[in-house]
């Protein structure tokens, strides 16, 4: 019998789907289930992006395009990434168009070590598990870099320090994060870029698909640190901005590395989907309320979850930064109710009180000394975080009666 390959019985995944489906199931068999699993605004496409693509459609553009996308895409991808960041001299040709923004984490891993050479990846711990995954996959050595609720969620800048060596090719920074929601501030990229500029063969994978959902202050890019622009790979896409998911478009910018995105895409997926890459060129240039609207109410579903949180019994969560996600702290939650971890207490919470969330090892290992956490993701209904958060507190509550 043919035999399947190591790389392939090894590859990671993304729990999320593998919990939406769990949580699917059960909504078939009938049960209540108040989800907070998956990544995506619960909001349409704006309008003028839907008929941006159905004009795309009837007008004949459907077909093939280049491997790096549409040069309508290309130009408006270039203009917005320089604008939101700063002024950045980013030039059309610089950036590349993929069915979404996911397939740069492995084209850059791929473009930048090699397989069986030893070369190592940096990365967040907790983080997006497809960066390990890619990582492995690759051949190369993965390095998790720890994340501390003391810092918001950030690295210590001496941990970087510590774990780069000659080795060391790509460090892969995500802000606003996923899992936690938490945002490195200038200061902290600014001391980043000071490490990475004493060694100069590491590149920077800059995970800024949350960029448009930062609140409290301005989103800074460690590619706006003189130096930086040429050693990084800023990553960004329609997905999260306008609630285009599903629409598979991301783009990413680099000088040097933007004709190897292209003839990856071009060993790959061909090319992005030319009805949404067209959608994609409205949304970007397009009128912005729509997507102003929806920032705004993922601040006001932020501030409510977090008041939330902090009132159920033996749960605490802090205020993140940006995107649409918070990440609190169970520890004592799962110890009131006899929970070995946050594992437990989730499979617990789905078929006890049909609330469906993910668990801190869904993003990695466990990070040491920092208890245990969930994951919620609040791009969900006002009155969805309401009940699902009351259902949380009442199954603490009348487990910990049980328990004592």
């Amino acid at each position: 019998m043919p035999e399947i390959s190591r790389r392939a019985r090894s590859l990671g995944t993304e729990n999320a789907f593998v919990v939406l489906a769990e949580v699917n199931e059960l909504a078939r068999q009938g049960k209540d289930i108040i989800s907070f699993c998956i990544g995506q605004p619960d909001f349409p496409a704006p309008q003028n992006v839907q008929e941006a693509a159905i004009r795309a459609i009837r007008e004949g553009k459907h077909g093939y395009t280049p491997s790096a996308g549409i040069d309508e895409l290309r130009d408006a991808a270039a203009a917005y990434l320089s604008r939101t960041r700063g002024g950045l001299p980013i030039r059309p040709a610089d950036v590349v168009v993929a069915a979404g923004a996911k397939p740069f984490i492995a084209y850059a891993i791929l473009s930048v070590t090699d397989h069986g050479a030893g070369d190592e990846v940096i990365y967040p711990n907790p983080g997006f598990p497809i960066y390990e995954s890619q990582i492995l996959a690759s051949g190369a050595r993965p390095v998790p870099i720890h994340l501390h609720e003391a810092r918001g969620f950030a690295f210590d800048p001496d941990d970087l320090e510590r774990l780069i060596n000659p080795r060391t090719r790509l460090l892969i920074l995500n802000t606003p994060h996923n899992p936690t929601g938490g945002l490195l501030s200038r200061g902290e990229l600014e001391q980043i870029a000071a490490i990475l500029k004493r060694h100069p063969q590491v590149w920077v994978y800059a995970d800024e698909i949350y960029s448009r959902l930062v609140y409290g202050e301005a989103f800074f890019s460690i590619a706006q640190v003189p130096g930086m622009l040429e050693r990084t790979i800023i990553s960004d896409g329609a997905s999260k901005t306008w609630a285009m998911t599903g629409w598979r478009i991301g783009f990413a910018s680099n000088p040097l590395l933007a004709p190897l995105f292209t003839r990856w895409i071009t060993n790959t997926e061909s090319c992005a989907s030319q009805i949404s890459q067209w959608a994609a060129v409205e949304a970007i240039n397009g009128p912005q309320d729509a997507a102003e609207k929806m920032k705004a109410s993922f601040l006001a579903r932020r501030d409510l979850i977090v008041r939330l949180l902090n009132e159920v019994p033996g749960v605490s969560c802090l205020v993140p930064g940006g995107a649409f996600y918070v990440w609190p702290n169970v520890t004592e939650a799962c110890r009131m109710i006899g929970a070995a971890d946050s594992e437990a207490f989730r499979k617990r919470l789905l078929s006890e009180a049909g609330v469906a969330l993910l668990a801190d090892i869904h993003f990695g290992s466990r990070v040491p000394g920092e208890g245990q956490h969930v994951r919620f993701s609040y791009a969900a209904s006002k009155e969805a975080i309401e009940k699902g958060v009351a259902r949380m507190a009442a199954f603490i509550r009348k487990n910990t009666q049980k328990a004592a």
